[in-house]
C-alpha cells in the first residue's frame, strides 16, 4: 500500500501549486539558489539572460531564468531556520511528491542547493569582504529535535562537547555540506564551520535593552575546537539547510558574504560590493555543475 499524504500534510493551493512557496514542478530547475534576504532574489536574476517565471509569496520570492544557458531557479526562504524547513519541504515536495495522486514518486529526484548568504565572523583574522563556504553547519538552534536526523560519529561529538561548552539545556546537531558541492566550489572560498543560531540577538551575543541568558556566547564559540574543527561565522540558515539535504537526499552548500568581524566589531561600509562579487563567482561556477 502506497503512502498517501491527506490535505492537511501536503497543502496545495487551488490552482495546485503548494501551500506556501505557490510553485508548481516546473518551477523548481536543477539547481536551485537559496538566499535569506527577498531583495537578494533580484539582485541575482539581474545577471540572467532571461527570466521565465516570478512569484512573490510572503517572504518567498522566487525567479526561474538561465544564466550562460543554465537553467537556475532562485528562492528567497527568508531568515531562520523555521523557513528552511518549510522551503526544503516544499521543494522536495514539488521534485519527488506527485502532486495529484499525493504519493511519492517511485524515481527520486536529487537537487542541488546552494546557499549565497551573509554573515558574521568570530575569528580575529578572517577579514571583511571574504567569502566562505561552510564544510560543517553547527545548529544550536532546537529544530532537529523533531526529527531523526543521523550524524556521524564525529559529528555528535562536536555537537556533544559545543553543547557541553556553552551550557545548553538541548543538543546542537552537526551536519557536513555535501561532497561534491565542497570541492566543486573549493577554488573560490574559504572554508570555515558555520554556526546557525535561533535568532539575530541573543543567541548571536548581541544585547540592546534586554539582558540575555549566555553574556559570552561569541568568546565561547570563538575558542570552541573539537578536533580539526574550528567555528568560523554565525548566521541562521546554514545547518538547517544541510540538514534538510541530507534526510530528503539533496546536495546543499552554504557560501557566506562575510560583512562583520563580531571579536574587532567592525562591520562592511560597502557591503553590496562583498555580496555581488560572491553572486557573479557563484553563478559562473554552477555554469559549469
Amino acid at each position: 500500500m502506497s503512502l498517501v499524504f491527506n490535505e492537511t500534510e501536503l497543502i496545495l493551493n487551488s490552482d495546485g501549486s503548494v501551500y506556501h512557496l505557490n510553485l508548481k514542478p516546473q518551477h523548481v530547475a536543477d539547481v536551485v539558489i537559496t538566499v535569506g534576504d527577498p531583495g537578494r532574489v533580484y539582485r541575482i536574476s539581474r545577471f540572467f539572460d532571461k527570466i521565465e517565471f516570478e512569484m512573490n509569496k510572503r517572504e518567498f520570492i522566487t525567479h526561474v531564468g538561465t544564466y550562460k544557458g543554465k537553467r537556475i531557479t532562485v528562492i528567497s526562504s527568508g531568515m531562520g531556520t523555521e523557513n528552511i524547513e518549510i522551503m526544503m519541504c516544499e521543494l522536495d515536495a514539488l521534485a519527488n511528491i506527485d502532486l495529484k495522486k499525493r504519493e511519492p514518486k517511485s524515481r527520486k529526484k536529487k537537487l542541488k542547493v546552494i546557499r549565497v548568504g551573509t554573515s558574521g565572523s568570530i575569528q580575529e583574522d578572517i577579514r571583511l569582504g571574504t567569502h566562505m563556504m561552510a564544510e560543517y553547519g553547527i545548529g544550536i538552534d532546537s529544530l532537529m529535535e523533531f526529527y531523526n536526523l543521523e550524524q556521524s560519529v564525529f559529528e555528535t561529538e562536536v555537537a556533544q562537547a559545543l553543547q557541553q561548552d556553552l551550557g545548553l539545556p538541548y543538543p546542537p546537531y552537526c551536519v557536513r555540506g555535501s561532497e561534491n558541492l565542497l570541492t566543486h566550489f573549493a577554488d573560490i572560498t574559504t572554508i570555515g564551520n558555520t554556526v546557525t543560531c535561533n535568532g539575530f540577538y541573543a543567541s548571536q551575543g548581541r544585547q540592546l535593552r534586554l539582558p540575555v541568558r549566555y553574556p559570552n556566547i561569541i568568546d565561547k564559540l570563538m575558542f570552541f575546537h573539537h578536533g580539526d574543527i574550528w567555528l568560523t561565522n554565525l548566521e541562521m540558515e546554514t545547518a538547517a539547510l544541510y540538514a534538510f539535504g541530507r534526510m530528503l537526499g539533496h546536495e546543499t552548500i552554504s557560501l557566506n558574504a562575510i560583512l562583520a568581524n563580531r571579536v574587532k566589531n567592525r562591520f562592511s561600509k560597502d557591503p553590496y560590493k562583498i555580496v555581488d562579487s560572491l553572486i557573479r563567482k557563484v553563478l559562473d561556477k554552477i555554469v559549469l555543475l
